[in-house]
This record gives structure tokens, C-alpha cells and sequence, in this order.
């Protein structure tokens, strides 16, 4: 099937859909909402695929006129001007329209599960995993997600051992998938009485939220020990059996909880992270084969790929996937410029799969 052949089926669908809504069909509420969300998500599709269309036509009626004999002088100077800007504008328009015909990722318009851990480096590695913690708090505010910090394990000197957190809001897996990896600082720590620059790091993850529908997990596959919480927190947190760990059997996977009071809400926490992680697994393994294939790549999302490095001294931080670097540290960190990095990386993202469809 050509291209020509796909935008009908398209413009056909969204006909088709059109005319279901306005005749009702029998539809019965949900069927109605589903029909709509297609309806809205296929138009800009649709216009595209007009406009694309329009100017097509501009051209061929340009050409027409162009050759034909008659044509006197200055009609025929016009055509060749209109036909040299449509010439311009159509390869601008048949990018964005191919954009938009990529397959979408399922994920991309789901809430994400932030978790951010200390990595190499001791005390300074748990300094920048606050930070870097700290960074998607005010990114995510600067958006108007909601951010809700769900556990945090820190090290009492300021630094985080690890931290997780709930971002809810508009497209947040889509703008944040490709933080997940290693990020590197490179800083003189306070401590440091010579002046000498310490490389450490912290993992990043950035799961997309799962619902019962997306994984249903067995109650038969768990294991739930319950035990009394340790570290800081209320009284009855320190002395009652509130604290939370499940393991699933079958994947080994293990999430602990205990920063609430309630065993209920650290059970329902714990669950809500387990679905991520199993979620996630799954569409790892579902696009293996599809990464595997691709010639460039932005990033697998494996935490154990070096992704960034935030050099302080010289203000600089540079993603290693696509060579960006910005001298704008203390932005980025207030989460400010860290959408120049987002939407470089969507971009890269976006430019690699539309080459596949070349």
C-alpha cells in the first residue's frame, strides 16, 4: 500500500467516524467517547492530509498552465512563481504529515513513576540524586503536573540514597521517557579541601503509570512481608508493623514501602510501582526486537546507559545520545532549560523513526 493509499483510508475512517457520531448508531455512551477520541486525535491528521492535497493540486494546476501554449506571458511567469513556492512548502508539509502518521506510543499520554537512586560516588552521588530529584520536581511544577513524592530513603547529610515519586499531568511519560539512564556529575564536592573535581552519578527512571487493565498480576504470585519501619517518621511509623515489601515471584521483583503510617497505603503504593515495573518490563521486551532493528536510536531507557553529564565546573551539561551540549547548568537544574534537552531528544526520537519509514 502506498502512501497516497493510506491518507485515503484515513480521510475514509475519519468520514466514517463522522457520520457514526451524528447518526448516534445506536452507540451507547463509552462507544460514543472512544469514537470521539479517535475523531479528535485523526484531525489534525486530516488537515494535514487537506492542506498536502491543496497544494498537490496547486502544482499540477500550475503545470497545466505552464505548458500550455496559450498561456500568455505574464500568466505564465505567475504559474511559475506559484509553482516554485508550493515546490518549497510541500517537502515541510509532507514531514509533518509523515510525524504525524507515526504509530504513537501507548504509553506516551500515561502519569510516570519517577525513581531516582544514588549510584557511584558515596555521599556525592546521594548530593546529586537529590538534585537531580529536585530538578523534576521544579520541571514538573513548572509545568503544572502534579508532583507527589511517594518514598524517600536520604542519607541524613542531604543527600538521597533513593527517592521515587508520582507525576501526573498532561503527556508526562511522553516528555520524560528519555530521562531514564545513568546521569554523571562532575564537581568539587564541599568536603574537597584541594579544589579536586570528583566524578559520581545516580541512576534515573521514568516508568510510564499502570493500570489493573495494563497488568494484571496474580494475588498467588506475591510475597508480602510486613515489618516495623526504621529511620525517620511519626511514632506509630516506628512502632507498629506499617512498613510494606512485596516480591513477585515470578520476576524477582521487589518494592519495599514504609513512609506512611498505614500498612494499607504503603500495600497500595508498593502495587502501584510493582504494576510500573512489570509494565514497563513488558514493553521492553515488546519493543527489543523493534530497538534492535533500528539504526539510530535515542535510548533503550536502560538505567545502566551513561545518558548526561553535568560538568560544574565549566556550567556545561551535555547529552551524550544526540552531542547537545548547553552552557546553562544552574537553568537546567532549576528545571527551567530542561525542556531544550526534552524536546531536542523527542525531536531525535521523531527524525529516526521517520527515517525507517524512508
Amino acid at each position: 500500500m502506498n502512501l497516497d493509499q493510506k491518507l485515503d483510508l484515513v480521510l475514509a475512517r475519519h468520514a466514517e467516524i463522522a457520520a457514526a457520531m451524528a447518526g448516534g448508531d445506536g452507540a451507547d455512551a463509552q462507544t460514543y467517547v472512544r469514537l470521539a477520541k479517535e475523531y479528535a486525535e485523526l484531525a489534525p491528521v486530516v488537515d494535514r492530509i487537506r492542506e498536502l492535497r491543496k497544494a498537490e493540486a496547486a502544482l499540477a494546476e500550475a503545470d497545466v498552465l505552464i505548458a500550455d501554449a496559450e498561456t500568455d506571458a505574464e500568466m505564465r511567469a505567475l504559474a511559475q512563481e506559484e509553482r516554485a513556492a508550493v515546490k518549497e512548502k510541500l517537502p515541510a508539509l509532507e514531514r509533518q504529515l509523515l510525524a504525524l502518521l507515526l504509530p504513537k506510543d501507548a504509553a506516551d499520554e500515561k502519569n510516570a513513576i519517577l525513581e531516582v537512586r544514588a549510584g557511584t560516588g558515596g555521599e556525592e552521588a546521594a548530593l546529586f540524586a537529590a538534585d537531580l530529584f529536585r530538578m523534576y520536581q521544579r520541571y514538573a511544577e513548572r509545568r503544572g503536573w502534579r508532583f507527589e513524592v511517594m518514598s524517600i530513603s536520604d542519607t541524613g547529610l542531604g543527600g538521597f540514597k533513593e527517592a521515587t515519586a508520582e507525576i501526573a499531568g498532561k503527556g508526562v511519560f511522553a516528555r520524560l521517557k528519555f530521562e531514564s539512564g545513568v546521569h554523571r556529575v562532575q564537581r568539587v564536592p564541599e568536603t574537597e579541601a584541594s579544589g579536586r573535581i570528583h566524578t559520581s552519578a545516580a541512576t534515573v527512571a521514568v516508568l510510564p503509570e499502570a493500570e489493573e487493565v495494563d497488568v494484571h498480576i496474580e494475588e498467588k504470585d506475591l510475597r508480602i512481608d510486613v515489618y516495623r519501619s526504621s529511620g525517620p517518621g511519626g511514632q506509630s511509623v516506628n512502632t507498629t508493623d506499617s512498613a510494606v515489601r512485596i516480591t513477585h515471584v515470578p520476576t524477582g521483583i521487589v518494592v519495599a514501602q514504609q513512609d506512611e503510617k498505614s500498612q494499607h497505603k504503603n500495600r497500595a503504593k508498593a502495587m502501584k510501582i510493582l504494576r510500573a515495573r512489570l509494565y514497563e518490563a513488558e514493553r521492553a521486551a515488546r519493543d527489543a526486537e523493534r530497538a534492535a532493528a533500528r539504526k539510530t536510536q535515542v535510548g533503550s531507557g536502560d538505567r545502566s546507559e551513561r545518558i548526561r553529564t553535568y560538568n560544574f565546573p565549566q556550567g556545561r551539561v551535555s547529552d551524550h545520545r544526540i552531542n547537545l551540549t548547553l552552557h546553562k547548568l544552574d537553568r537546567v537544574l532549576e528545571g527551567e532549560a530542561l525542556d531544550e534537552i526534552v524536546e531536542a531528544l523527542i525531536a531525535e526520537d521523531q527524525a529516526s523513526r521517520l527515517a525507517e519509514l524512508a
